[in-house]
């Protein structure tokens, strides 16, 4: 019999518990525990700042006994989150995280470079889908409509919010990721060399 889970906003006690998730989805879904010395990098450069600046628009999949099981955060305003991790969220982390040396190729040394170098978004589809997003979950809570339930209440939060629309980034190599956004509705807008944007406009409703 498949858990019950449900969809609720981000409690700061959620915190730790989220970027524990982060790390055991982040390579192309699947656990990254073993190529990362420093376990709270990927949650740093992928989640905490959507937690620190954007936490109303956090929402979490908890399973019966409370604990998050899954997450989406993100941003109506992609340009505006950026210039706010510029001036609040990287300088804390360029601090405590020095530049590597140029022949250290981890996965952490390229985290940390990710940290000096910031994040910004480019395309000249960016004024039609201002808002994107991220959203992970444990297997156990992968399937059954729980990740569409979750991205139905973000695309309510960040149209409310005056988005006209949404983007994210998928990596190539997760296909199952790719083709659960096709069917939500979303379609590649950009290609990259690490995997693809894609788009939608908003009201979004998940089909």
């Amino acid at each position: 019999m498949a858990e019950s889970y449900v969809v609720d906003r981000y409690r700061p006690s959620d915190h730790d518990t989220l970027y524990e998730i982060c790390l055991r989805t982040g390579d192309a879904g699947q656990d990254a525990s073993g190529r990362h010395d420093d376990p709270a990098l990927l949650g740093h450069v992928y989640l905490g700042a959507y937690l620190h600046l954007e936490p109303g628009l956090a929402r979490v999949l908890r399973g019966v006994d409370g604990v998050a099981a899954g997450y989406v955060v993100g941003t109506a305003d992609t340009v505006a989150f950026e210039k706010a991790c510029h001036e609040v969220w990287w300088p804390p982390l360029r601090a405590r995280y020095p530049l590597p040396a140029e022949t250290d190729d981890s996965p952490d040394a390229d985290l940390v470079r990710t940290i000096h170098r910031g994040l910004r978004t480019t395309g000249d589809w960016l004024p039609r889908y201002p808002a994107h997003l991220h959203v992970d979950l444990l297997p156990p809570a992968q399937g059954n409509g729980h990740g569409r339930a979750l991205l139905e209440t973000f695309f309510d939060a960040v149209g409310a919010r005056g988005a006209a629309g949404v983007h994210l980034g998928v990596g190539s190599q997760n296909v199952a990721a790719i083709g659960f956004y096709e069917h939500l509705g979303l379609r590649t807008v950009e290609p990259r060399g690490w995997g693809q944007v894609m788009a939608a406009q908003l009201p979004l409703t998940a089909r």
